[in-house]
Formats: structure tokens, sequence, C-alpha cells
């Protein structure tokens, strides 16, 4: 082979973000490394991969049938990769395929074959498939036209889940509370499906979902190059919830249980590059289901390879090209093979970020139809920490967890806000145990683990303390807070630190030796802002001292951030190439990297 098409992911839509751009990308650049002329075909002139650098031939076309087989007839590539572009590269190989124009013009199909891409997708052969390797599937009913639809209406428990087959994102699918609702949601479904095939399934509800993202050459080489636990449990699209990797409610027993589980599922399928799987995991037993398999590169892969450094897409792409995992390099370190599976010394939390503020009359109500268009993604070495510095990039009105709206609801409202998933139920869930609601009572209302809730209460802990110290700067440590991930600004607004405060503290101590009436002027401004944020103490010189004195704590303190390694190995072997991240620690790995 000397020329290859690569299927891009089209255009940028609500429920699906551009994490395919960015993998499409990775895998041109990955083919052009091994010599190949690479071709690439997609709809969206918006992104990076559609850059005139990216590939040798790029054809900013609709992504349908007729359009690829023009590019195909012209361009007469040896290969087609499609497992790079999403569930739009995937569906329009499978067409192409049907029709008949790959045959036609002699293109092999690079990567996972057509026959795994069906038996992933397809509903009914994935459900015999894990029935056949003894994997367990949730209860489901397969419809394909409104009349099983119908027939079916009767025999489901409700709620029950529906899912399309062959869709990104969730789409056409959501959770049935009632017949109206199946009937409502399953008609949609089966016209935005590919195939007009959906599985109404039995729902988990309030289980544990956990993803691991896995790799396999055609030798039958398989890795687990990370897994990933979501916050919220079962109900919500991954994409809609918090993730957190690597998992950490999980036991080492059922870490592996999952994990020999997902490697077997990849081996049984077939699969010949990156793939995710989803499983729901019962949180009062060893008990678990295989929700679905994307036999692609996905959202998760891209959310996997920037948090492990492990980049799959670009190894995906040359494993479509016939080359296995213990011959391709591991691209960070330089000196281990991609065989070798990732190992994380560091927490990575993932949040998602919805379009609400520009759609303010969207329905906010996350289910399993996903509704973000983008996320944002935070390392640190405690969870804690971690989930702030997400919390901060998330560019939204609130930058710790305190949240103005959540603070006025009522014991009746704010409990409703917990139970219900939306963009805003973290705040919700930091206010309940603002007020004492307690992480039990927390659980049983939302059935988020309580090893996250107890995380969440030692930081509304620190930010009680905080608050409770107003007025009383001398006494304040801060570097608690700030190794839990609380920014210098957030510490400042919980104390009282505010500019008017500092200012007129500072005008107070420098008045003082010179004239008698501007400090006193100086000490009666001072108060003025001390009441206007709720400090209730004498303003004096000391005190004035005192919030200086912190504020000058505070700079010292984001002197001492150093940055760590994320390099694959947790610094097992020498990388070439990592990338870094800041944190509260005393060992810095850049300075003995470069020392």
């Amino acid at each position: 082979m000397k020329k290859i098409l690569v299927i891009g992911s089209g255009p940028i839509i609500i429920g699906q973000a551009a994490e395919f751009d960015y993998a499409g990308t990775q895998a041109c650049k990955s083919l052009r490394e091994e010599g190949y002329e690479v071709v690439l075909i997609n709809s969206n002139p918006a992104t990076i991969m559609t850059d005139e650098e990216t590939a040798e031939s790029v054809y900013i076309e609709p992504l349908t049938p007729e359009f690829c087989e023009r590019v195909i007839a012209k361009e007469r590539p040896d290969g087609l990769l499609p497992t790079l572009g999403g569930q739009t590269g995937l569906n329009l190989a499978s067409e192409l395929a049907r029709l008949g124009i790959l045959e036609k013009y002699n293109v092999k199909l690079l990567g996972t074959q057509l026959d795994a891409i069906r038996k992933a997708e397809d509903r009914e052969l994935f459900r015999s498939l894990m029935r056949e390797i003894n994997e367990p599937v949730p209860e489901s009913w397969i419809v394909e036209s409104e009349e099983d639809l119908a027939r079916v209406m009767d025999e489901v428990p409700y709620p029950c889940i529906i899912r399309p087959a062959y869709t990104l994102g969730g789409t056409g699918g959501g959770i049935a509370n009632t017949r109206e609702d199946l009937w409502e949601i399953g008609r949609k479904g089966l016209k935005l499906s590919m195939r007009s095939q959906l599985m109404v399934e039995r729902s988990l509800l309030g289980w544990k979902e956990v993803e691991y993202e896995v790799m396999r050459d055609r030798m039958g080489n398989c890795i687990t190059v990370c897994n990933m636990e979501n916050l919220d449990p079962m109900g919500v699209h991954t994409g809609d919830s918090i993730v957190v990797a690597p998992s950490q409610t999980l036991s080492d027993i059922e870490y592996h249980m999952l994990r020999t589980a997902s490697l077997k599922i990849i081996s049984a399928l077939g699969i010949e590059g990156g793939c995710n799987v989803q499983l729901a995991v019962n949180p009062d037993s060893f008990d678990y289901y295989i929700i679905e398999v994307n036999p692609r590169v996905s959202r998760s892969s891209a959310l996997a390879s920037k948090a492990t450094g492990y980049p799959i897409a670009r190894i995906a792409a040359k494993i479509a090209i016939g080359k296995t995992l213990d011959e391709i390099d591991n691209a960070v370190t330089q000196t281990t093979k991609a065989c070798f599976e990732p190992a994380l010394d560091y927490c990575v939390v993932k949040i998602p970020r919805w379009p609400f503020d520009k759609f303010s009359s969207g329905d906010r109500f996350l289910s399993t139809q996903m509704k973000a268009t983008g996320e944002v993604m935070a390392i640190d070495r405690t969870f804690e920490s971690a989930l702030m510095k997400a919390v901060r990039g998330l560019e939204v009105k609130s930058k710790d967890l305190r949240h103005a709206g959540m603070a006025r609801l009522t014991e009746d409202e704010l409990i409703s806000a917990c139970k219900k998933p939306t963009d805003e139920r973290l705040w919700a869930l930091a206010e309940a145990l603002r007020r004492g609601m307690g992480v039990a009572k927390v659980h049983d209302i939302t059935r988020v683990d309580e090893w996250f809730l107890n995380k969440m209460l030692n930081l509304i802990e620190v930010e009680r303390d905080l608050v409770s110290s107003r007025g009383r700067w001398g006494e304040i440590d801060p570097a608690n807070a700030m190794n839990l991930g609380f920014s210098a600004i957030a510490v400042r607004d919980l104390v009282g630190l505010s500019r008017g405060v500092l200012k007129t503290a500072a005008n107070v101590l420098k008045t003082e030796t010179l004239d008698e009436e501007l400090y006193q002027m100086a000490l009666v401004h001072f108060e003025e802002e001390l009441r206007r944020v709720g400090v209730v103490a004498e303003a004096t010189k000391e005190l004035a001292q005192s919030a200086l004195d912190l504020n000058q704590k505070l700079r010292e303190l984001l002197k001492k951030t150093v940055v760590k390694m994320v390099d694959t190995c947790a610094g097992e072997f020498e990388s070439a190439t990592p990338y870094y991240y800041r944190t509260f620690e005393t060992e810095d790995d850049h300075l003995a990297v470069t020392n």
C-alpha cells in the first residue's frame, strides 16, 4: 500500500464534541510518519484536521457514499481507515462496503474489519456474542420496527433504557419511565439509527459506570491503556458525566475482574486498534454487566490519551497498517514499546462543558443522550485538588464549590437538585454537604459513591474553617487549602481579603507615621471595607498588618509550586517527551530531569 484514505468525523454538533478532530489529526500524522500518502475527506473546514499540512490531499466534501466514491475514483487509494472519525467514519465505511464501492475500486478496509464492527454496533449480534463468551448483559429486547416497539411495550420493566444502534453520543436514546415515553423515544430512535434498530434494556440506574480503554493488534496482543470511573451513576451518558481516572472506588478484585472482561471482549470481537468498553457495576456486590463497546477510537480515547500520555490514535493508526504493539515505539519515553501498559501516579478529573450559558432556556436534565459540547481535564496528586482545578477550568461563574443559586434553594428544592442530574448537580451536592445533610443521606438520594462525597466533604470542611477565620487572619495557615486545590483567589474570598480590605489595610500602615488625622480616616475606611465583606472585628493596625501578612503568605505559597511529569510509566523509565502539571510538593520532576 502507498496511499490511504482517512475519513473524518464531519460537523461539530451539540452532543458530539470535537475530540475526533484530535484523533483524526493524530492518525494522519502517524501514517505519514510511516511513509504513506494520506488523502483526507471531511466536511468540516473549521477543524485542525482539514488544515492543508495534515494530509497530501484534503477534500472538504459531504460525508456521503456518493461524494466518498468520487474521491476514491479520483485518488484511487489502496486502503481506507474509518475508525478514527468517530461514528460518522464507521457508518460511512459500512455503507461503502454494503454498496460494493470498496470492492469496485479494490480498496482494503484497514484496522477493525466490518464483521467486528457489525458485532459491536448491531445490538442483537453484540448481545449474542456476549452470551456466547459468557459475559453478562442486561435483560433486553431488540426492536427494528414500530410494530416490534408496540409489542414490547407491555413486556419491558419500567424504567427502561433505549439504546439505538449505529449512533454517537446516545443520539435518539433515553430513559423511558412509562409506555408513552417508550413509544415516543423509541420511534425517534428508530428513525435516527442507520439500521433502524434499537435495544430496550432493563434499567441499571444507580449502578456504577466504569470504562476501560483497550488496545489490540492483529496478532492478538492486548493491553489496557486506562480505566475510568464516572462520578455520576448509571443513567447519565458518560460524555455528560464527571469522570475520574484511574478508578478510585473499585476494589483490586473488581478492577481485575472488569479488566479481564474487557480484554476478553476485544479479543472475541477481533478489534484491531483502540476500543472502548463500558460496564455497569453493582455497588453492593461483585455483579457487573457489559453495557456496550465502541469498536473505534472514541471520545473517551481522547481523554485516556491525554490522561496517560499514551497516544491511542497514533498507535491505532500504526496497528491499522499491520504493525504490532511490540513493534511500535512509545513516543513519550522513546525507550519502551507500545505494549507496556501506562502507569498513573496522579489523579485525573474530567468535567463536561455544556452550552446552557448560551442556551439558557434549554432542558438542563442529563440522561443517556449527550448534551455537552466539550470538557475540561485537570491533573493533580489528589482527587480533591484535581476536582478544584477542573472546576476553575470550566470558565463558568462558579470558580469553586460555592454556587449562589444553590445557596438560595430550600431544603426540598436542594434535594430535588441533587436527585435530578443536571449540569449544576456538582454544586448541589456540595451545598447539601455544606448544610450538614450528611454523606450517607446524599448517597441515598443520588447513588453517588460515598468515597467521592467524603472527598467533597473534605473540601467543604476546609472552606468552612476559612470562612470561620474571617478577621483572625494571623491564625490562618493557607497551605492546607492550597494543597487541596483552592486557588489563592478563592482563599482570599473565603477569609474576606478583598481588594478593598487589602488596599485600606495598606493605607492604615502607611498613614500611621505620617499624620494622625489621615491615620484615623484610614482606619474608618478600613472598617467600612471589613463590614462590606462581613468581617466582625475592630479596625486596628494589628489587624491591617495580619491581613497583609496573610496575603504575602499566599504569594509565597504560589512560588513553591513544582511541576510533575506525565510520562506513561510513573518515572520507571527515562522519558524523552513527557508533559507536566503543576502541584504543591517538594520534588520538581522537571528540575530533576534537566539537572
